[in-house]
């Protein structure tokens, strides 16, 4: 190998014209040039995998189209509550890794709490993180497709793939119709990752009292374990900023 990387460079240099200078003057020059791009290619490789993967995280997410590009820089603020729950959500996303945290964004339609809840999940996705957003209605209909006698997922497949991502946000609590069933299955949710140390986000339009009545004393205590947030959006109409 070092013979023919010799005598190619003396027959390059039998070539080049003597006003043009050589990259390379010896093997030890080439062979240092190969390793150094070698090293850059493994590294835009790597890049493009991990970007690849980013996408296909995004993909599996849930967040929807209008809140893709929520992030916390583009929160606006009018006051201090915008304040307020733009930096608490902030320190949850970014304390993620420290310790098991659930989180309860409470409060009317359109008061920011889909910008917040997918700025924590676009930030967690950045960082490695797998996160799905799915709304009550949707968790009910994939939950009862399970009992299709056509259908290859069973009601444990998906109770188990909900349990293992990294932060399960559930949206839409208290617009379905009340039903057993979806207390059974939102408890066993939260049961579930509660036991293995996995974050679950809640976010609705009911407050405190109406999510007790709704899910059980049992499930907003789980809910409420480490260091885990409850935040009240008090205010009118954020959709104009979206």
């Amino acid at each position: 190998m070092k013979n023919n990387t010799i005598n190619f460079l003396k027959r390059l240099k039998k070539i080049i014209p003597k006003h043009i200078k050589p990259k390379f003057k010896n093997d030890k020059d080439l062979l240092s040039w190969n390793q150094e791009q070698g090293i850059i290619s493994s590294k835009s490789i790597l890049k493009k995998n991990k970007i690849m993967k980013i996408k296909k995280t995004f993909k599996k997410s849930g967040i929807k189209k209008l809140y893709v590009k929520c992030s916390f820089k583009n929160y606006k603020i009018e006051h201090k509550g915008h304040q307020r729950v733009l930096n608490a959500a902030k320190k949850y996303a970014k304390n993620f890794n420290n310790c098991m945290s659930s989180f309860i964004f409470s409060g009317n339609p359109g008061t920011g709490k889909n910008h917040l809840a997918s700025a924590i999940g676009n930030y967690l996705i950045l960082k490695g993180k797998s996160v799905l957003i799915v709304t009550v209605a949707d968790l009910m209909s994939n939950m009862k497709g399970t009992f299709n006698g056509s259908s290859n997922i069973t009601e444990e497949n998906l109770l188990n793939k909900l349990s293992n991502v990294d932060l399960l946000m559930i949206d839409e609590i208290g617009m379905q119709t009340e039903s057993r069933y979806e207390k059974v299955v939102i408890n066993q949710i939260v049961d579930r990752r509660s036991s293995s140390k996995r974050s679950t986000g809640m976010l609705s339009n009911l407050n405190h009292e109406g999510m007790k009545i709704l899910l059980g004393e049992r499930v907003i205590d789980r809910m409420r374990i480490g260091n885990s947030l409850w935040l009240n959006f008090e205010w009118n109409s954020y959709r104009k900023y979206i």
